[in-house]
């Protein structure tokens, strides 16, 4: 169930408990409007963060990771996410396409690689480089490179240092992309046993068909007398 399903779950079932709540106090316990309104709340705030904790516990069992450690993705995911929208915000403070290319890139390789761990947080143990060093440092030598080529001067020793970024950064492209291959390794091994089981089924197959008996010439006869008959 995605995100935005299981809020509109926990809102859904909150919603008609207070609005059951609140005639019941006012009008059967007489507690008078203000009092009924705030418990009404207070049951639909209640109701609302058992239910977002009881889908937390069984999206952690689902996943056969402890509270602690799903809980840990999620806040490693969505700081991931911050720092993506961090790169973004660089495209359009450059003037270089080929900047704007590598940053376009480590951009989709990022996306990419939190999308596939949001799907399955236990993916983010063949990802951790990426969340725990490569992204931070994708970034940092994203905002160095702006700073210094929004500088007037642009002495030797500066080009130097920009180009010595510029490879630096397609170098991390280069372990993005290993990251992301890692995160679908996974991926692609279940496919292959898929393909194999899926293969020999089909030779399975293939041979009992190969494998059937030859027609007796007394069905040949029966089949012979079928033909007659229906041709009368």
């Amino acid at each position: 169930m995605k995100p935005f399903e299981k809020f509109i779950m926990r809102h859904g079932i909150s919603l008609p408990i207070m609005t059951a709540v609140f005639p019941v106090l006012y009008l059967g316990a007489e507690i008078g409007m203000i009092a009924s309104g705030a418990v009404a709340a207070g049951s639909y705030i209640a109701s609302t963060s058992t239910i977002k904790q009881f889908q937390f516990s069984s999206d952690s069992k689902r996943f056969h990771m402890t509270r602690s450690e799903y809980k840990h993705v999620r806040i490693q995911i969505k700081e991931a996410k911050a720092k993506i929208k961090q790169l973004q915000g660089h495209y359009y403070r450059v003037r270089s396409i080929s900047y704007y290319k590598q940053i376009r890139e480590m951009v989709r390789l990022g996306q990419k690689i939190i999308a596939n761990v949001q799907q399955n947080p236990r993916k983010f143990y063949l990802a951790e480089p990426f969340f725990y060093s490569h992204l931070d440092t994708a970034l940092e030598l994203t905002e160095k490179y702006t700073h210094l080529i929004g500088q007037p001067v642009k002495d030797k020793e500066l080009k130097i240092a920009l180009q010595d970024t510029r490879d630096t950064l397609t170098s991390m492209i280069d372990v993005m992309e290993k990251d992301l291959k890692k995160v679908l390794s996974t991926d692609v091994e279940q496919l292959r046993m898929e393909l194999e089981y899926a293969q020999m089924t089909l030779d399975k197959q293939d041979h009992q068909l190969l494998g059937a008996p030859p027609q007796t010439d007394s069905e040949g006869d029966m089949d012979h007398d079928r033909k007659s008959i229906n041709s009368k």
